[in-house]
């Protein structure tokens, strides 16, 4: 399995943080990393929009962002792959509005930005299957 180190920067409800760290650990094996590690970020939409504001000079909060620690198509993929940062307050309202609970739609954003770190973008309908099939199977682990 693969290391999922969580930093929990704002309230993390009961529970949520051991599942999904778990989920995306068991994912990242699956997907041929089990000997990689990655940062899990918590946070609240105040954080994420600053960090959004100063990498990408967008000044709205997001659901997700990652940031890998290689460039894609690097031949050497390093130990840890990056940080996925996940905004609970903008989290808390996709789930909400799509009538699920709050930790199936953080699983969907973690597995998202994963596939992300792992050097996938979503330019077009074909690039999105492999973000469709990593998303649900996040929720299966």
């Amino acid at each position: 399995m693969g290391t999922v180190d969580l930093v929990a920067h704002t309230r993390v409800p009961r529970g949520l943080g051991p599942a999904v760290r778990r989920a995306l650990g068991l994912l990242l094996a699956e997907l041929g990393h089990g000997d990689k590690s990655l940062t899990l970020i918590l946070t609240n939409d105040n954080e994420i929009r600053a960090l959004k504001q100063q990498h990408w000079g967008e000044d709205a909060p997001t659901d997700v962002l990652s940031f890998p620690t290689y460039e894609p198509g690097d031949p050497f993929i390093p130990p840890h792959l990056g940080d996925i940062v996940i905004s609970l307050d903008t989290a808390r309202r996709q789930a909400e509005q799509l009538g699920h609970s709050l930790q199936h739609e953080v699983k969907v954003l973690a597995a998202h930005s994963l596939w992300h770190l792992l050097g996938h973008d979503h330019r077009s309908e074909t690039e999105w299957e492999g973000f469709r099939r990593v998303q649900a199977r996040i929720l299966e682990l």
